[in-house]
């Protein structure tokens, strides 16, 4: 799904107030204090509460294998200025429906109300349309989750409608809103500009989605 380039523990993507980076077994303790929130966790499918730390050295392994096989792209969000300051994660994966990419991202508390997950989820939303061929990409949120919605909506995303999605660390299966952006509603919206990824070309409120752990 993914090319060489984004295959090497050194990638990262730049956007105006952020790192998107490669997690690593440092990031364990800020990934179990924040993702181990209830009011993070509760929002997704795959994060358990608690939190382990084996939880989260499990999570970044697998994260790291997934990257390094191009499968999918996991990466930790880090402030500029603090690189080894995670305040969340995002990543797109084959997703659990025929393999389509997924889309997924958690934001500790702290960082919430600031834009940070928007900024976060364009840079990846790009970087997943112009080094690849895919032709559209899902994520879905949990009906009770406005924000997360309201960040699907200012990237692109489109509605697709309402149905029962399996949460397994929730234990049964959750009324959840499905969405969809395809290549063509991405390449329309290219001009969001100097809000997303600075590239190198590198890339700009807003909780959980979702991550596998």
């Amino acid at each position: 799904m993914f090319p060489d380039l984004t295959r090497d523990d050194v990638f990262r993507l730049e956007t105006r107030r952020l790192w998107l980076r490669w997690t690593r077994l440092a990031d364990a303790q800020a990934i179990v204090r924040l993702a181990g929130e209830k009011s993070v966790a509760d929002m997704t499918a795959h994060i358990p509460h608690p939190y382990t730390p084996q939880d989260a050295e499990r999570f970044i392994f697998a994260a790291r294998q997934s990257n390094a096989d191009g499968q999918g792209l996991q990466l930790a969000i880090t402030p500029k200025g603090r690189p080894n300051a995670l305040i969340g994660m995002v990543g797109i994966t084959p997703g659990s429906e025929k393999g389509q990419p997924t889309l997924g991202y958690w934001l500790g508390t702290p960082s919430w109300g600031q834009g940070y997950a928007t900024e976060a989820v364009r840079a990846l939303i790009d970087a997943f349309f112009a080094y690849g061929d895919e032709m559209e990409l899902r994520a879905s949120t949990r009906v009770i989750n406005p924000t997360s919605r309201r960040v699907l909506e200012k990237c692109g995303f489109a509605y697709q409608g309402t149905g029962l999605v399996e949460f397994p660390a929730r234990g049964g299966f959750y009324p959840a809103d499905e969405f969809r952006l395809d290549r063509r509603a991405w390449e329309s919206l290219k001009s969001w500009g100097h809000t997303g990824l600075v590239r190198e070309p590198a890339y700009e409120a807003e909780p959980v989605l979702e991550l596998a752990s």
